[in-house]
């Protein structure tokens, strides 16, 4: 009993490692190795290169299958493109198993002492999460080594060989159980080095080994599948044209292992090596084979998976940057984030062009769809205010924690003004278009140009909210002001007309009142966005009052 918990440690241990090294990599590169991925489309074969180059310093085929998926759910690469990046991948993973199946333990302890003192020391740093990689990779260098030293003595037990002896009378339970433990470990790289460690100590025959690793291979295609299950149609149209290539490739290698255990074992004595060069070329393969399919995979996903009808028009409508997978690394989830909120501030904008339309035409058509947007700014204000919970504050920095506020507050601005902008549309609707009345030529004007200084003004707050520029900010600050000399300068020309008994204006007199006075306090709203930026470069003022004033009065 003592030896079989001793395994299972290790084996723990080693699932922990990888799960240490794939997030700190994350972490510390995320946003680089996503844009790398992002631009090296322009065909499937420089596609493949950077699946498996980010794929082996991730150490994970199913965090590269999840960043590609986003990106096709994102519309930023077509699927076929993705496909292609999944082949490389897959021998990414390989080839990092390849080189930890190697006489690395001497490194375990240097990795390990080196990584605790940056993580201790520096935590909230990039040498910190640096730091968690070394542990990472120092733990899995270990529990190798323990994998071995606790499986010798289980071999002597006569109940582990019956067992043995079970497995390797099956292949198809070779492939089934080599799918769970990828499954289970989430990682096929982990249950890959198990194997083969597993097989060098003896502890399973060469044949059993390699219809286990097939199935690892199985294994790491279904686990993107799983993760992605409720996600949009067009990530899981990756994750599973990625299993189907998968497959395809079992179905066609399964039946020749015999031929590998013949012809290769010779040359390599241990079979430790055996099953990781085997790993290799089925991967290598299987990319090889297939990266010529990937168009023809893809028209048969798209079979498999179609896009429902109505997605193409409710697409404006659901968040479109919130990549769960993005989660991992904080930084690169805030990113995310900030994308969209620049997509819900879009809704806004479409608000305003139609608040400006409604008003002038009197379309109350066209009034009710745009107050049916308010819902679309709520719904996005709830998902991203969820997403940002979900990122884990601890391992922010300082600037990526006051991003973090930004965004909160960002988002709860658009929502209030998506409320403002449906008030004034049901005023428009209950004062103006019912009753048949029209503001005068004049006021009209005055309505259409405070508009447009809005839609200027909320774009230039878009630009601030994602730059983070002073100038930009203080340009904002005084376009406020702008607005503030012109709401107080239109209320005046409206108390004239007034004055002049101009009948359309004293009818509209409250509707054209209040909607300057609601247009102002979106203006508000927008320009709260400049008050961090400046305050942090120091552009602000402790108060607006002057002191000379105060004493004047005193």
């Amino acid at each position: 009993m003592k030896h079989l918990l001793n395994l299972l440690a290790a084996i723990a241990l080693l699932v922990w490692g990888s799960q240490m090294v794939r997030t700190g990599v994350l972490q510390v590169f995320g946003a680089n190795l996503r844009n790398v991925l992002a631009r090296s489309m322009s065909n499937r074969f420089s596609a493949a290169l950077s699946g498996m180059g980010v794929t082996a310093l991730v150490q994970s085929s199913t965090a590269t299958s999840l960043m590609t998926s986003s990106f096709v759910g994102q519309g930023l690469i077509t699927l076929p493109s993705a496909l292609a990046v999944m082949r490389g991948a897959d021998v990414g993973t390989a080839l990092m198993a390849v080189l930890f199946s190697t006489d690395l333990s001497w490194l375990s302890p240097l990795f390990i002492f080196v990584g605790v003192v940056l993580y201790i020391t520096r935590k909230d740093s990039k040498p910190g999460r640096i730091g968690r990689v070394l542990i990472g990779l120092g733990l899995m260098l270990l529990a190798l080594r323990l994998v071995v030293e606790a499986t010798e003595p289980l071999l002597q037990a006569e109940a582990v060989r019956t067992l043995l002896a079970s497995v390797s009378s099956d292949l198809f339970m070779e492939l089934l159980l080599g799918a769970v433990l990828a499954v289970v470990a989430y990682s096929s790289l982990a249950v890959v080095l198990l194997i083969a460690a597993m097989a060098s100590s003896g502890a399973i025959p060469l044949d059993v080994a390699l219809g286990l690793t097939l199935g690892a291979n199985l294994g790491s295609g279904l686990v993107a599948a799983i993760t992605t299950a409720k996600s949009a149609v067009e990530e899981r149209q990756v994750t599973i044209g990625n299993l189907l290539f998968k497959i395809m490739g079992v179905a066609i290698v399964a039946p020749f292992i015999g031929l590998w255990s013949h012809y290769v074992q010779p040359y390599l004595s241990d079979p430790g090596q055996n099953v990781v060069m085997f790993h290799l070329a089925f991967n290598v393969f299987n990319s090889l084979c297939f990266i010529g399919l990937t168009q023809l995979v893809a028209r048969w996903v798209t079979i498999m998976l179609p896009k429902p009808e109505e997605e193409s028009s409710a697409k404006l409508l659901r968040p479109r940057h919130l990549d769960p997978s993005a989660l991992s690394t904080p930084s690169l989830a805030i990113s995310c984030a900030v994308r969209e909120s620049l997509h819900q501030a879009d809704v806004i904008e479409s608000m305003l062009i139609g608040l400006q339309k409604v008003a002038e035409t009197d379309d109350a058509k066209l009034s009710e769809e745009v107050r049916n947007l308010e819902a679309t700014v709520d719904d996005l204000y709830s998902a991203i205010k969820y997403y940002m919970t979900k990122i884990s504050r601890a391992e922010l920095d300082e600037r990526e924690g006051q991003r973090w506020t930004e965004i909160i507050s960002f988002t709860i601005n658009m929502e209030q003004i998506g409320d403002i902008i449906e008030r004034v549309l049901l005023d428009l609707e209950d004062k103006k278009i019912k009753k048949g009345r029209q503001f005068s030529q004049a006021g009209m004007q005055e309505i259409h140009e405070l508009t447009q200084h809005l839609l200027d003004n909320l774009r230039l707050a878009m630009s601030v909210f994602l730059n983070g520029n002073a100038r930009e900010a203080q340009k904002l600050l005084e376009e406020k002001a702008r607005f503030r000399d012109l709401e107080l300068a239109y209320s005046a020309t409206h108390l004239a007309r007034l004055s002049q008994h101009t009948v359309s204006s004293i009818e509209t007199s409250s509707l054209h009142i209040d909607m300057i006075s609601d247009l102002k306090r979106i203006n508000s709203l927008l320009c709260s966005v400049a008050y961090p930026i400046l305050e942090q470069a120091g552009a602000l003022a402790p108060s607006r009052l002057k002191p000379s004033a105060l004493d004047a009065k005193r």
